[in-house]
């Protein structure tokens, strides 16, 4: 049995077929899916579908991406929804410094014709400017969300894109009052080790299957065994053999087929593990 902790049913991708797509991940061993919020309006969706769907459990949080839209004040709405009983951790939540407003500048400016003495213009400063105002907002509604984890006694879900020290900066004064799961991991051994030590965990999708997945596969067979879970992050990074197509929760099983040839052993000790490892992260007996 096993426990596909990082699902997005609440997007549209889903809309049309949810049953049989539940249906597919019941039949896969999949017994429970956790359906991440990544905004105030689809933590309730993640709710309704926990609500709908008794395999279905939901977390509750604002993406980082999403911190152009949120308000300043995401604490006050994300405790009411959190108090629900389907609701198992907060998040997704995190920093994500991928897509800056200064390289959308720079962006512009390689189809612009630039004078030769030209060095920094006031477009760049702006932008250097707004880089500052994003980062800020975005680390303001990791730590609201943490500290809101911590008031509950849940723990949270982190997602981290090109911000990997500022993460753990921001962690670093929450050790030992809550735990987090990074996510989609995709970082070097080193990385995972510094998760570890932190008592955090690693989640592990379908990136172990890609051809250029070969260096995170070799982490998912080195680190300790009930240190990390599973996941699709569906509907993105559908497994080989469905690469391009919709990813789904049925598709937790080939994550964890592929970890367990990895490691050298049976499918068995990887579902038992990640499911006990799940089991005791989420706090399932809250519903």
């Amino acid at each position: 049995m096993l426990v596909e902790t990082h699902a997005h049913l609440d997007y549209p991708d889903f809309a049309q077929d949810l049953d049989d797509v539940l249906r597919r991940a019941t039949e896969a061993g999949v017994t429970r899916v956790i359906t991440i919020g990544t905004s105030i309006e689809g933590s309730r969706r993640a709710i309704d579908l926990a609500e709908r769907y008794p395999a279905v459990y939901a977390t509750v949080g604002v993406h980082p991406t999403y911190v152009q839209e949120a308000e300043e004040d995401i604490f006050t709405p994300l405790r009411e929804l959190a108090k629900h009983p389907r609701v198992v951790a907060i998040g997704e939540t995190g920093l994500d410094y991928h897509r800056l407003p200064s390289e959308e500048v720079a962006k512009e400016k390689q189809v612009q014709v630039m004078t030769a003495l030209r060095t920094e213009t006031d477009e760049e400063i702006e932008a250097q400017i707004r880089d500052g105002a994003y980062k800020s907002k975005q680390v303001s509604l990791f730590e609201q969300q943490l500290d809101l984890a911590v008031e509950l006694g849940l723990n949270a879900v982190i997602h981290q894109r090109d911000a990997w020290e500022d993460t753990l900066k921001i962690l670093q004064p929450y050790t030992g009052k809550l735990r987090g799961v990074f996510h989609c991991f995709g970082g070097s051994l080193d990385q995972a080790s510094e998760v570890l030590d932190l008592d955090h965990f690693v989640s592990f999708t379908g990136i172990v299957t890609f051809k250029n997945g070969a260096a995170v596969r070799e982490v998912a067979a080195q680190i300790p065994l009930w240190k990390f879970m599973v996941e699709t992050d569906c509907p993105y990074l559908a497994p080989v053999p469905f690469r391009g197509k919709r990813c789904e929760p049925a598709h937790t099983r080939i994550v964890a087929e592929t970890i367990a040839a990895a490691r050298q052993v049976p499918l068995e000790e990887i579902a038992e593990a990640t499911s006990e490892t799940a089991e005791k992260f989420f706090q399932f007996n809250r519903a």
